[in-house]
Parts: structure tokens; sequence; C-alpha cells
């Protein structure tokens, strides 16, 4: 099972040589890819900007969104920036996409938050077409630039549920998951759930399987890594917010590994870490912790 990394874009303080240490830490590491996330109404870095600079700065390791609210932008601004970024990394772009589950976003860049599933069947399309150098509407001229890779990056669905998943089968390379508490969750049958919506859909590839979870390797792990999620999850209200952390479950090298472990034995392909700590410091303790485990 290949482990990536998630650079902490969630946190705040991040200067310019934080980001550009966790990338260039991530590459030279035991990880398969370098992930950063999107949220619009946070106080975090933009995850468009924070790609493309950890695309100059890195050789080896995937380049990976997790994931753009799509609904939440245009299409072809989507498309020209993941297409322009799949030119900087050489060809090792990865796009993540979902529908999110916070109306704010949405408010924030003044889109519907209605219709947003049918909205992202669409933008796939819309997508597919720019990349491959179709005229993307009436009147419109081709968008570019062409991507490195053939047919244009990878496209993976941030998709949770049993629909949204039946209808990423359509269009996905695999599904990007993310699970509170790896240690509990029925992991096992996310597996065969997704493998099913593929079957279903007539697809004869396999489904790429990835997921991630939050983590801490503090020595008050449990305490760091619920507070992390409280506010992460803070929108929700904080009954919510503080019950949702309360299942948060990697909260040290022990239960981190002992997750990792259980996620390759149920058949996911790869893993992405989200560290709960701004340090670059923690690249090196993790890889000594997965170094074996990842391949």
């Amino acid at each position: 099972m290949e482990i990536g990394m998630t650079i902490p874009s969630m946190l705040a303080g991040l200067d310019r040589r934080t980001v550009l240490d966790w990338a260039r830490g991530i590459d030279a590491g035991p990880y398969s890819t370098l992930a950063v996330g999107e949220r619009i109404a946070y106080p975090n870095i933009e995850m468009f900007t924070t790609l493309a600079a950890s695309a100059a700065v890195t050789d080896r390791v995937r380049i990976m969104s997790t994931v753009v609210v799509l609904p939440a932008h245009a299409a072809l601004k989507v498309a020209k920036m993941a297409a322009t970024i799949d030119v900087l990394s050489g060809g090792r772009f990865v796009l993540g996409v979902g529908v999110g589950g916070r109306d704010e976003d949405y408010r924030a860049l003044e889109r519907p938050f209605a219709r947003r599933h049918q909205t992202l069947d669409d933008q796939v399309a819309l997508l597919r077409r720019a990349w491959a150098g179709e005229e993307p509407g009436p009147d419109l001229h081709p968008v570019g630039p062409s991507p490195v890779q053939p047919g244009g990056p990878p496209i993976y669905a941030g998709a949770m549920g049993p629909r949204a998943i039946a209808r990423a089968a359509r269009w996905a390379t695999g599904i990007s998951g993310f699970l509170l508490d790896p240690l509990g969750e029925d992991v096992a049958g996310t597996i065969r759930m997704i493998d099913a919506a593929w079957a279903d859909a007539g697809r004869a590839d396999r489904p790429r399987h990835v997921t991630s979870f939050w983590y801490s390797l503090d020595p008050d792990g449990a305490e760091v890594l619920r507070a992390y999620a409280a506010r992460y999850l803070g929108i929700f209200g904080p009954e919510l917010a503080d019950a949702m952390a309360a299942s948060c479950s990697a909260w040290s090298a022990e239960r981190v590994r002992e997750a990792l472990v259980r996620l390759a034995d149920a058949g996911f392909d790869e893993v992405l870490l989200v560290p709960t700590t701004a340090d670059p410091a923690e690249l090196d303790r993790v890889a000594s912790l997965v170094g074996d485990l990842a391949g």
C-alpha cells in the first residue's frame, strides 16, 4: 500500500519556508503523494496556489487535490489550473473532486448549492472535453494548456455515500475518501461497496481505493487531534463537531501504524495522512514509523 502525506494547509501561521520545507520533505521521503485540501470560508492557504508551488520544488511524488469542491467553481477555470499544474509537475497531477458539505463555501464563491451532484457530473465531462482540446461550448475557443498526461489528470471522487459513489462510478478513476475513525469504521465494507458500484456501472477496470485520516504523534495526541478536528468541523455547530472529533482515533504512533496495517489488509491502494502539526520535522517522525509499510 502506498502512503502519501498532506501539507498541513488548514493550520494557521504557515509561511513560504514552512510550506516549501513540507513539499521538499515529502518528495524526499517514503511518500507516494503530496496532497492539499480545499476550504474557502476558512483561514487556510489556497489549495491550487499551494499545489503549484509544490509542483515546482518536487520531482517524484504525485501532486493531488483532496478535494476540489468543483461545483463551487467555474469548471473551465479548474480545467485550466489543473492542466497548468500537470505541466508544471511534468505530468504528476491528480485531481480529486467532490461536492463538499458546507454551503458556506458556495456562498463565499457566489455559486449555487442546489443540484450540486448533477453539476459535478456535468463539470467532469466538461473538464475532459477541455483537456482533449475540444471547444468547450458555443463560440468558445479551446481552453489550454494541454495536460502532459494523455487525456488529462486522473480524476478521483471524494464520494462518501452509496448514491454518490454510484454516480462517481460512471466517470472516476477511483474514490478518495476520508475516515474519522480508521480503527473502527467498516473499511472492508467500504471497499466492497465501491467495487460493487464499479461492477453495476459496467466498468471493466478496477477502481483505485484511496482514503485519508487525521492523526497526531504528539505526546498529548488525543487532545491535539480532537481539538484540531473540532475546530475544522466547527461549521456544523459545537455539539456535533465535538461528537465527531471524539471519534477520531489515530492519536499515537501505535494507533497510526495499526490503522495503516488495517487499511492495507482491507485492500486500500493508498492512504493520505493528514497531520495536525505544521512542524516539518513531522515528516521524519512519520517516515521512521511507516517506512517498512510504504510500498
